[in-house]
């Protein structure tokens, strides 16, 4: 087995088998060996791309059950998440690890992605290749200000960059949805359901009017206790919070003066267990640090307005976020929402699930990231679009040469033009 297959590495969390940390002496090393594999057609062929694939696929099956024990002693993040928004779908450490490795492998070295992988990652040895293990999230959301740091990075060796940052996700609730079954429970789904709102694409805050938020409240409080029931600290279906920074941001937000007393539901957390419970607050200060910066945690701002179509000034006043929510059965709304709001990704009656189509390109506008991947896309992010023209020895015209005349520059002319009557003048010399 050549180097090169050894260099593929899938995302597997082995703790017992830590033997190497990857240091950057390691990935020139393992650039080199690419590049130079690449150079003698190695990669190249599409049966050697699929077989590797499929060994990528066969080696995440195999090691499915650490991957969700690592999960769960690093974020205590439930069997079920882990299983089917890690192993099968749905961002985060191990899922964008994998699917960048993965897209990466299919149009081999024409364009250089980067992206924060986490500086805990290690690497260990599989029958396989080489396997990146994932311990714990340094970079657990990548924000304008981690992507200015990776372009002005790459901006020195004029590498091409993708960036999935993030952005505070508005959802836009009218009242006509169906809110007690279908709306919140979605809306509970995308946001506590994935490892507890610390997701890039989680619902960031929500706009509804003055006169129907009490109704949204209300159907929180009652399916997010029908969910993790009356002690959610004790539930062990949300996620702990990624590490004590970020836990500490969090209490930040939560304990600023003009916030602390919005808590309209939840608002327990436990610093030694890096816990929050899900929290809903009602009329927070649009200024506040809360509304300034992307929350990727439990918390949820609700915004009311005094009447809905004020939703597009709040969000187009803000900058661009990595995804948008409507609820609603109006189609004018959908329609306005769609053409008028400017985001990575737009989901109607619905949370986070675009993320899960392939067909689907994925990534953010402005400072919610730059390019997109998922499927047909990410080859195409990865690739560089080579123009070709083969040409024979037949046909050759002594017009574009020297010596230069009226003549000539007049059929050129017409030629550009594409005007096939002044080209027959120019020839007959009637023109």
């Amino acid at each position: 087995m050549s180097k090169l297959e050894e260099a593929f590495i899938s995302v597997i969390v082995d703790r017992s088998a830590m033997a190497k940390i990857f240091q950057m002496a390691d990935a020139s090393n393992l650039v080199t060996e690419l590049r130079r594999n690449f150079d003698a057609g190695v990669t190249r062929g599409y049966e050697w791309r699929v077989t590797q694939l499929k060994k990528l696929l066969v080696i995440c099956d195999k090691h499915e059950p650490e991957i969700v024990s690592a999960l769960h002693d690093d974020l205590g993040k439930p069997e079920l998440e882990s299983s089917v928004y890690e192993v099968a779908l749905l961002r985060n450490s191990i899922k964008l690890a994998l699917k960048q490795l993965k897209d990466w492998m299919a149009p081999h070295k024409a364009k250089t992605s980067l992206t924060t992988f986490p500086a805990s990652a290690k690497i260990v040895s599989e029958p396989l290749g080489v396997v990146l293990v994932i311990s714990a999230w340094n970079f657990p959301f990548s924000n304008s200000r981690i992507g200015r740091i990776i372009m002005t990075a790459a901006a020195k060796h004029l590498t091409p960059v993708s960036l999935e940052l993030g952005g505070k996700s508005p959802v836009v609730i009218d009242s006509d949805t169906n809110l007690k079954v279908i709306t919140v429970r979605r809306i509970i789904s995308g946001k506590w359901g994935c490892n507890n709102g610390q997701a890039c694409i989680s619902p960031d805050y929500i706009l509804t009017t003055k006169e129907y938020a009490p109704k949204v409240i209300d159907a929180l409080k009652k399916e997010l206790e029908a969910f993790y029931g009356n002690n959610p600290m004790g539930s062990k279906d949300t996620s702990r919070i990624v590490n004590l920074n970020h836990f500490d941001r969090l209490s930040k937000m939560l304990e600023e003066k003009e916030v602390s007393n919005k808590i309209v539901y939840g608002g327990q957390k436990n610093r030694e267990n890096l816990k929050i419970s899900p929290t809903v607050l009602l009329d927070v200060p649009l200024d506040s640090l809360i509304m300034s910066e992307e929350i990727f945690g439990p918390l949820l701002p609700i915004v009311t307005l005094n009447n809905l179509e004020e939703c597009f000034g709040v969000i187009n006043s803000r900058p661009k976020p990595l995804a948008a929510y409507l609820f609603t059965k109006n189609h004018k709304l959908k329609k306005k929402f769609t053409k008028t709001v400017s985001a990575g990704g737009i989901v109607v009656n619905d949370t986070a699930v675009h993320f899960t189509l392939p067909t689907l390109p994925f990534g953010g506008v402005g400072e919610s990231g730059i390019g997109s991947y998922h499927g047909k896309f990410s080859f195409d992010a990865f690739s560089h679009k080579k123009s070709v023209l083969f040409k024979s020895f037949l046909g050759d015209s002594a017009i574009r040469y020297p010596p230069y005349s009226r003549r000539k520059l007049g059929l050129l002319k017409t030629l550009v033009n594409s005007n096939l009557v002044d080209t027959f003048k120019v020839l007959l010399g009637l023109s």
